[in-house]
């Protein structure tokens, strides 16, 4: 089959339904013993074909125009899309695809399932009561841009300058005037007799007097003309603000409508509101693009059209945006913050796949100590060992060094180490030596240096990465390059080897913050390629091929120069 029959084939199908038959070959396939668990997983060979397949039609079809950033660095934007595999009524395997939000500038196009309502609807409520809130949008505008408007705001502006200005001089003038009497009053206290300096310190008292009344009455003065221009002011500010109130109240009721017009299906046909699905989250309110991502949009149409959901998985295509990581063609998790309370009432009673997340990843692993003395231990982490005790997990470096140091003081654990990341841990065994260890990470004068394999290669051989980062608070715990809000965060490297399509590193961390060497890595601006084994900001494997291999630090008690060293088991 061409690819022109191919394109074809698939049009045609999508006139009848959004149902799509596997354009290759599935025998041999078997099907999953149970469904997705869509937060975190490996894609199902199924799932896998049905990506490709729609990626194919992505690449090669003209029905619609939508700029993903592959051939321009500097415009477009990738999007990401889902494939549902699902089972008719006639025991037929097919799929379902999807776009998260809008593509190409619309919510409906030949193959993908609809939304799970149209806000583009153009004689729906949300394109009416749109139209309704834009009009008083022009209404405010049109107030404050008013020529009349501007000038009163400018001038009272203006005025309002002079008015700091003036105030504060006459201010350094009291200051200067107030010094001087101080050494006029000392001096005579020196060289006149009692009665004369009775007398010139009365004087002194009227001096200060009279320079605040001055001051009163250049507030007042200057108070009484800023009051003008403001009552000038105030009638088209009353207007503009009581358009402003009225635009908050409506779009909050439209986001309210909204909210109740976004009902959820499940296997059962139960429906639920955003509202009523988001109440007993964390959230409660729903947030922003709630419901339009594709993993709710394929679940809805597979239960509206009586489909069995089989097996799911969603990829970006094209470029990554510039605060989050996204790699083209790679699969992804569905996001916690939209969609984790959405789908647990969609899978409602689906069997699903083990969350791998509740499994204690650290079970049969022992903790390596390298070296101990009676004051601080320096030990050897596993890969996939929580340094703390996680949301589901108790044991951790820090509660085993609890159970094998019952009488420590302190926190014990001076720094952490993601549970992926394997190498050295500084533990403290008194409060004391915690606090010192912690200053010396706080005052950066501990030397780290990590060793990591990048999946690809790496053209220059060393250089520094100045990324700042913050959580992103939509799917915790990953985190997002942000110039605004984020923190200072700072990475040196250096080139060890290339080979295989791969190249490792030695990552010098000035600053040690959250996933800070996996985004440097990982993000456009940083080297562009992720650690091998990331689940996060890569592709997952058989591990994180990242090791914390050298400590250097003073010892608290001895002030001696401490330096260990385990090389990386990669």
């Amino acid at each position: 089959m061409t690819d022109i029959d191919r394109q074809l084939t698939i049009k045609e199908t999508n006139l009848i339904n959004c149902f799509i038959p596997f354009q290759q070959s599935i025998e041999g396939y078997s099907l999953p013993e149970r469904f997705t668990f869509p937060f975190y997983y490996e894609p199902h060979a199924l799932s896998r074909l049905a990506a490709a397949e729609l990626q194919d039609y992505i690449d090669g079809q003209t029905d619609w125009l939508h700029d993903f950033g592959l051939d321009n660095d500097n415009v477009g934007i990738g999007k990401m899309f889902g494939v549902l595999v699902v089972q008719n009524q006639h025991q037929e395997l097919g799929y379902l695809a999807a776009f998260s939000g809008k593509l190409a500038g619309g919510n409906h196009h030949a193959l993908f399932v609809p939304p799970v309502f149209d806000i583009l609807e153009e004689d729906g409520f949300f394109r009416t009561e749109e139209k309704v809130i834009s009009k008083i949008n022009e209404q405010i505008d049109a107030l404050e841009i008013e020529p009349g408007f501007v000038a009163l705001q400018t001038q009272l502006r203006n005025q309002s300058e002079q008015a700091t200005e003036q105030l504060n001089q006459f201010k350094q003038e009291l200051k200067k005037a107030k010094i001087a009497r101080d050494q006029r009053r000392k001096h005579a206290a020196e060289t006149l007799s009692s009665a004369d300096f009775e007398l010139l310190n009365m004087d002194l008292v009227r001096q200060s007097t009279g320079y605040q009344y001055h001051y009163k009455d250049l507030t007042n003065i200057w108070n009484s003309r800023l009051a003008a221009l403001q009552e000038q002011l105030n009638p088209i500010l009353e207007v503009i603000n009581a358009l402003k109130e009225e635009r908050k109240v409506k779009s909050a009721q439209l986001q309210q409508q909204l909210f109740d017009h976004y009902a959820f299906l499940n296997q059962h046909g139960k429906k639920k509101s955003l509202c009523d699905i988001f109440q007993t989250s964390e959230k409660i309110q729903p947030p922003a693009g709630a419901g339009e991502c594709a993993a709710p949009k394929l679940l809805q149409y597979a239960f509206l059209h009586h489909l069995k959901p089989i097996a799911m998985a969603e990829f970006w295509w094209g470029k990554s945006p510039s605060s989050e990581i996204r790699k083209h063609g790679f699969f992804y998790p569905a996001c916690k913050s939209k969609c984790e309370p959405i789908l647990t009432h969609m899978l409602d009673g689906i069997e699903m796949d083990e969350n791998p997340l509740l499994a204690n990843p650290a079970m049969g692993k022992s903790l390596d100590i390298v070296y101990e003395d009676a004051y601080l231990l320096v030990i050897n982490k596993p890969d996939d060992f929580f340094s703390v005790p996680g949301k589901n997990i108790d044991d951790s470096v820090l509660s085993r060094m609890k159970t094998l140091y019952p009488d420590a003081t302190g926190p014990l654990v001076v720094h952490r180490l993601d549970m992926g990341t394997s190498g050295l841990m500084l533990i403290a065994k008194t409060k004391e030596i915690h606090q010192h260890l912690q200053s010396q990470f706080i005052k950066r004068r501990i030397k780290k240096r990590y060793a990591a394999f990048l999946d690809g290669i790496v053209d220059a051989d060393e250089g520094f990465i100045n990324l700042p980062l913050r959580v992103d608070l939509d799917d915790r715990p990953r985190q997002l390059v942000c110039y605004e809000y984020g923190k200072s965060a700072q990475t040196a490297w250096k080139v060890v080897q290339r080979f295989n399509h791969q190249t490792k590193v030695h990552f010098f961390p000035i600053t040690g913050r959250t996933h800070q060497l996996r985004v440097h890595a990982s993000h456009p601006k940083g080297l562009n390629m992720p650690i091998t084994g990331d689940d996060l900001y890569g592709q997952k494997s058989d591990r994180l091929y990242l090791h914390a291999e050298f400590l250097e630090f003073v010892h608290p008690i001895t002030d001696e120069v401490m330096q260990v060293e385990v090389a990386a088991p990669f």
